[in-house]
């Protein structure tokens, strides 16, 4: 596997444009499945495994990695999928989500495909609901799919989705503001929602970047004065038909749209995104997923609205 994640540099060059690159791998059959290389650390042979009394049947151990314990899952399991065997061999996908370090153990790793997000579609209607399907695409005439990383996390190391009561401004009225969020995770899309709910505040969600902009240019030919009303987007960065960095970069290159204010969060995370913020002009770049965080940042922004709102009155 040495080798497979070389050209760090190159890759960084196809955010903003609509592309990625997606790591192929195999769980117990012939079926393949991708992730997003931005999101691997390192692909390894399974490593020897501490087990631990208690945990989620889904935790096939431990790891000692560089001076860091690291839990890895067993992906098969995780979606629902047979429990893989042999784990000596076996793969690690060393993984970077929600500011956690995770391993995802796999029957085997293929290769990288260079792909643009067009052509990450989103899962057939009626098969999104309670599965851990988030996207699929087609690669040589068979489908890839791509699996919803966050529902994982949820279901295997829980999130705690409550906002603390000394974080939420009682003082705050956001009955006359309005939120998009856009993310094709339901699971997601869900946390955002509860912590705007949570704020008195209400919103409007969208499963990717090229639903959010049309939904945007929708209320414009509506009539409605968006940069009064609508406070915020909250974006994701991936997502399949348009991810949120070309979102971003749409918006900005609309006269109608340019002036909106723009949170791209993601679980993608570390120093790069911080300068794609500035690149693509978005606002500001929040890591998921932290609900206390989110609520600050947010109330922040509403009070920032609300003030421009009154002083161009």
């Amino acid at each position: 596997m040495a080798g497979i994640l070389d050209g760090v540099d190159m890759r960084t060059q196809l955010a903003g444009r609509n592309r990625l690159e997606l790591l192929l791998f195999r769980l117990d059959g012939q079926q393949k499945y991708g992730i997003n290389v931005f999101k691997v650390k390192e692909v390894i042979q399974c490593p020897p495994l501490v087990q631990m009394p208690g945990a989620n049947p889904v935790v096939c151990g431990i790891a000692n990695m560089r001076g860091k314990t690291i839990s890895i899952m067993d992906l098969s399991m995780a979606i629902g999928g047979p429990q893989l065997d042999d784990f000596a061999g076996k793969f690690v996908i060393i993984t970077e989500y929600n500011r956690q370090t995770q391993g995802f153990m796999v029957g085997g790793v293929d290769h990288i495909v260079n792909m643009n997000w067009k052509d990450i579609l989103p899962p057939p209607k009626g098969a999104a609901g309670g599965s851990y399907l988030t996207a699929v695409t087609q690669i040589e005439d068979k489908l890839v799919e791509i699996i919803d990383v966050e529902k994982i996390m949820k279901d295997v190391m829980g999130c705690s989705e409550v906002v603390n009561e000394g974080v939420i401004d009682s003082k705050l009225d956001a009955t006359e503001q309005h939120v998009l969020v856009v993310d094709d995770s339901v699971v997601a899309r869900g946390q955002v929602k509860r912590v705007l709910e949570q704020l008195g505040v209400e919103c409007t969600l969208c499963n990717d970047g090229q639903h959010a902009l049309k939904q945007l240019l929708e209320w414009v030919d509506e009539g409605r004065d968006l940069n009064n009303w609508l406070a915020l987007i909250i974006s994701d960065i991936e997502m399949p038909q348009m991810d949120g960095y070309s979102l971003t970069i749409a918006i900005r290159q609309d006269p109608k749209l340019e002036k909106l204010h723009i949170f791209l969060h993601s679980s993608l995370s570390g120093g790069f995104n911080e300068s794609m913020v500035k690149k693509v002009g978005a606002n500001r770049f929040l890591p998921k997923y932290d609900p206390n965080e989110l609520a600050g940042f947010v109330q922040e922004r509403l009070k920032e609205h609300a003030e421009q709102c009154s002083s161009a009155a």
